[in-house]
Parts: C-alpha cells; structure tokens; sequence
C-alpha cells in the first residue's frame, strides 16, 4: 500500500454542490491501468483523474483520465479540476499565466486568472469537427427527438474526442422541460458512435447565454452536470455558423438545474479558433488515499 494524496472536487461551481465532482489522485507514480481503473470503479464519480510527472518537453504535469468503465482521452472537467489540484499541491505554477496538460490529447495550456476563491482556469480545447449535418427526421434521430420543440440551425454530430449530436431547441423553457426518451436516447448514441445528445438552447436570462443539458446514452444512461468538453463541441459548431450568442466571442453557459446542480461554464473563442472551456472550482474533501 502507498499512501497517496487525494481531492475531491466540485468543476464549473461557484460554490460547492453546483458543478460536476472530480477525484483527482494526486501522486500516481507506481499506478498501472489495471489499479487506476479500479479507483476509478471505487470512486464512483463521472471521472477519476490520475497525475504523474509530464513526458512533453515543456508540460507542468502529466494526466490520465478514467470514468468507471474506462480510460477517457479528453475531457473538459477533469482538465480544469486536475490544474486546480495541481496548484493547490504546489506541483506546478502557471508560467505567464499558463499551465500545460501532458495527456493522450497530447500538451494543452490552461489558462490561470485570479487566486483563490475567485480563481478561474480554462482549458484550450481539442479542435472539433463537423462530422455530420442532417434533419430531425433523420430515421436515427426520430425517436430520440420526439416532441421537441426545435430551434433554427439543424441537428450536427460534432467530433471532439468525444462525439455529441448537438441539437437547438426553441427557448429555454422547452429546453428545461425536456423528458429524454432514454432507450432512444441510448440507441442513437450506440448505432452513432456518440456519447448522446447535447440539447441546447438561447436564453434571455442575463446570468448566461446559453442553456444546455447533456444525456448520455453511450454506457450508464445519465443527465451530465456540468461538460466542458461537450460545451467545446457546441461552441464550435456555433462558431462554424456564425451563430455565436454574443457579438463578443465570449458566452456563459449554464447546466445542471434539472439535476440538482447550478453549474456555471465560460466559452470562449480565440482569434485562432480554438475553443478554452472554464471556469471556477471548489475542492470538498481533501486527504490520503491508501493503494
């Protein structure tokens, strides 16, 4: 047994309790796939995330990514919650504000404004494509999409490490209101190579731009609290239609409500067209993990 430090923490969370929770062992060196899977397993939480010493000339930490059922590639919240980890440690410090993530994705910067409780940290995203354009009575998507009330721009699946289909609904109110098909939802996800829908919706609410709500299909059928990563793949189909909700290329995103949570997630679109994903985070448990 080695006794290793460990964080649980709440992502996108202006307070505890309103974003999507993140473990994050710390000190992972001596870890195989087959032991962090079973953290991962033992936690319970959307994912467990795993820090090592960085491999890429340049990186301040290195990173593995596990959901309960397996090693995830990218991710949105794990990255911004592992970097808060990773600076409240003393592991590493932002070098012109930036630090950088050595994982499969390969050395993303993340970008560190503020300190303490007020601290904010982004992700610079994975690019993200269109995979695919359609209708909402694509044979595939029919059921899955019943009786909603839609938006303007057309269903999308977009790539971004993980696949979503990223479908507009009229306003917020149809959006919140929503009563998934889960086997539909499921079946799309599976027959697609998708983690599910990501609906959304423009909202007239001036705490946020945008209201999203993520069902995941592909394995465990679940609503997400808070997805950085699937934020990323709408901000860029959005910015692929010149249908940013702002002027700005900047937006606020909320997600969680009708899970329980409030989370808050800041969008951002840089001159490149990358897409950074972010926003604050709250650590709830801090101690030692015995593995």
């Amino acid at each position: 047994m080695t006794t290793r430090r460990f964080l649980q923490l709440d992502v996108f969370s202006p307070y505890p309790g309103a974003g999507n929770p993140l473990a994050v062992v710390l000190d992972a060196e001596g870890l195989d796939d087959v032991a962090m899977q079973a953290i991962a397993r033992w936690t319970r939480l959307p994912e467990t995330t795993f820090v090592f010493a960085p491999q890429a000339p340049g990186a301040s930490y290195g990173i593995r990514m596990f959901s309960p059922q397996k090693e995830v590639p990218f991710a949105g919240h794990p990255s911004v919650g592992t970097a808060h980890a990773v600076l409240e440690a003393g592991l590493a410090a932002p070098v012109d504000g930036v630090l950088v993530q050595d994982g499969i994705a390969g050395a993303l910067p993340l970008r560190v404004d503020g300190s303490g409780a007020q601290r904010t940290i982004a992700i610079r995203t994975p690019r993200a494509q269109v995979a695919e354009v359609t209708v909402a009575d694509d044979p595939r998507l029919r059921t899955a999409l019943a009786g909603w009330a839609l938006g303007a721009l057309p269903p999308a699946r977009m790539d971004g490490g993980r696949s979503w289909w990223v479908v507009e609904l009229a306003d917020e109110a149809h959006l919140r209101a929503l009563a998934p098909d889960w086997d539909a939802i499921a079946a799309l996800a599976e027959s697609t190579g998708s983690m599910g829908v990501f609906a959304y919706a423009r909202s007239q609410d001036p705490a946020h731009d945008l209201a999203v709500r993520a069902f995941v299909g592909n394995g465990r059928r679940f609503e997400d609290a808070a997805s950085g990563a699937a934020n990323a793949v709408l901000a860029a189909w959005l910015d692929s239609r010149g249908a940013l909700p702002r002027d700005e290329p900047r937006y606020v995103v909320s997600q969680g409500r009708e899970v329980g949570h409030d989370a808050r997630l800041s969008l951002h679109i840089d001159a490149a067209g990358d897409v950074w994903s972010g926003g604050q985070v709250q650590t709830v448990i801090r101690g030692t993990l015995d593995w």
